[in-house]
């Protein structure tokens, strides 16, 4: 099991200093809005993946006026306690686990998996592709280290790349055996992310199907179609005929860094033909699945970070989504609501003791 026992905050978002203390497997945290509900759940998110769930930028994690911030989490993982603490000073971050600093944040990726369910989660189905791929990129990042290996490596290198090819159109001068070299480089790290992708979703459709019929109360048909360029032929071929157009470009224009995902309900793209009800019943099945996929590759369930739910589902589908959590198959689950009368009640038909916590 996972469980983060003990976590404290200093000039993190909206909190001066703060420490919270957890004892149940379920915990409620209710304040009006702009309390810092949502910012103690991403500081629980921080610890587990270095960076907020909200913004890239630490600049915005830092209160106002401040020039950094600290985050410590004691947890409990297997029957021995952990110690994550994540510090920002200056713009520079260190992050070390049981005293002892990684020189690659990205090591710390796996360890203490989660999944957060927020309302800006909408953008998953409603927003452009790079949103589609962040989601499977932290989902495929925390099941395979090689993975996260191969995604960052082809980043760099799709970026010095790109620089090549704005550098040659600004001088004119052609750099074919640079191109040559970047490019085999972006073969040698891009296809085992698009295979990865690939043998993944094939898998993962069936569980999403499973829990959009259960959250959702029918049955509709769900599907994920994945779409990428290397289906269609190798993708050192592409690079070779698309390099005229690069050049013109300035930019790499094929590869797995322009993959997408197509959400379908019946055939229909979700973004154009579903009800808001339907969509929500999606996302919280694409996230339960995660969950699912996570429980079972590492043996124990991730934490479960649930941001407003009670906003974004009508009264029978919550009432579904809390019998599901609080059971026994999930492990620490952290919920936000505005009202404390409305948590005590979701849960009061439950097994599940809840915590809960006043901002």
């Amino acid at each position: 099991m996972l469980y983060i026992n003990k976590i404290s905050l200093v000039q993190f978002k909206n909190y001066q200093q703060a420490s919270f203390s957890f004892q149940h497997r379920i915990v409620g945290i209710t304040g009006r809005n702009g309390a810092g509900k949502t910012n103690l759940l991403d500081a629980i998110y921080y610890l587990c993946f270095t960076r907020s769930y909200f913004t890239s930028s630490d600049t915005q994690n830092t209160r106002y006026q401040t020039n950094g911030f600290r985050l410590e989490g004691l947890l409990e993982k297997n029957g021995q306690p952990e110690k994550i603490v994540c510090t920002v000073k200056d713009g520079k971050k260190e992050i070390s686990l049981n005293d002892d600093k990684y020189d690659r944040f990205s090591r710390h990726i796996g360890h203490f998996p989660a999944v957060m369910i927020a309302p800006d989660d909408a953008d998953i189905i409603l927003g452009g592709s790079e949103e589609r791929r962040k989601w499977l990129d932290s989902l495929l990042s925390q099941l395979y280290p090689d993975y996260l290996d191969h995604l960052i490596i082809y980043q760099k290198i799709l970026l010095q790349r790109n620089t090549l090819l704005k550098n040659m159109a600004a001088t004119g001068q052609q750099q074919d055996h640079l191109l040559d070299v970047f490019d085999l480089q972006l073969v040698m790290h891009g296809v085992p992310v698009y295979e990865t992708r690939q043998a993944f979703l094939q898998t993962f459709i069936p569980k999403v199907q499973q829990l959009y019929d259960y959250i959702a109360g029918t049955h509709e048909v769900v599907n994920i179609q994945y779409q990428c360029t290397l289906q269609e032929e190798p993708y050192a071929a592409q690079l070779h005929k698309a390099r005229y157009r690069d050049m013109q470009l300035q930019r790499t224009s094929t590869g797995i860094h322009r993959d997408d995902l197509l959400f379908l309900l019946d055939g229909h793209l979700m973004k154009t033909s579903a009800s808001q009800g339907q969509r929500k019943s999606f996302l919280f099945a694409l996230k339960l699945a995660q969950f699912e996929i996570l429980r079972q590759h590492k043996n124990f369930p991730p934490l479960l970070l649930l941001d407003d739910v009670f906003e974004k589902l009508d009264q029978e589908r919550v009432q579904r989504l809390i019998a599901l959590v609080a059971g026994d198959h999930y492990g620490q689950v952290f919920i936000t609501d505005t009202h404390v009368e409305r948590l005590q009640q979701a849960f009061a038909a439950t097994s599940g003791e809840i915590q809960l916590i006043t901002i």
